[in-house]
């Protein structure tokens, strides 16, 4: 008997013929054929067990080498992925530091520009213009001022104006930071 089975296919074939076999012995009772027939099955089965174990074991190495180099590839595809955002980001940086520097220039510019138009102007009239605009963009204008055209300008305006603008102008000239 035992040759017999173990000439057919293993697997699922095998245990569910076990399964039959077995169900024979209960329906017909315990028969010493039937007894026979479950223990082949059980030793069988046991074997087959012993089979996938033995398979599992032998084929654990080459398993776990084929998930490391499956990790070691889609890392490297990552890798590759970060690298190019980082070059866009580089490049994104190197234009925004020209468009800064570019911008800056003509801050600078235009700042000399209005100073020197605020400069040549009649005081009432600066006076009068620097009440209308920012008062942080009125003190940093009469900071870049000559002491006595600022002065004289102060002098022009609405005093509660002018004591705003000396507090700003008093606060930007300490070395400690005011707030």
């Amino acid at each position: 008997m035992r040759s017999y089975l173990n000439l057919r296919p293993r697997g699922t074939a095998t245990l569910a013929l076990g399964a039959g076999v077995i169900l024979g012995a209960v329906v017909f009772g315990g028969t010493p054929a039937a007894t026979q027939a479950v223990g082949a099955i059980t030793e069988t089965v046991s074997e087959l067990d012993e089979d996938v174990r033995r398979f599992c074991s032998n084929i654990a190495d080459a398993a776990r080498d084929r998930r490391y180099a499956l990790q070691k590839a889609e890392l490297e595809t990552l890798q590759k992925d970060i690298d190019q955002r980082i070059e866009a980001m580089e490049e994104k940086r190197a234009e925004y530091e020209a468009w800064l520097t570019r911008r800056n220039d003509f801050l600078a510019k235009a700042e000399e520009n209005l100073v020197e138009i605020y400069s040549v102007m009649r005081p009432d009239a600066a006076a009068e213009r620097l009440a209308e605009v920012h008062v942080e963009v009125a003190a940093s204008i009469l900071m870049k001022l000559q002491a006595r055209k600022a002065g004289i300008i102060l002098n022009e305006m609405d005093s509660k104006a002018a004591a705003v603008l000396t507090g700003i102008l008093a606060s930007a000239t300490r070395k400690q930071d005011p707030t």
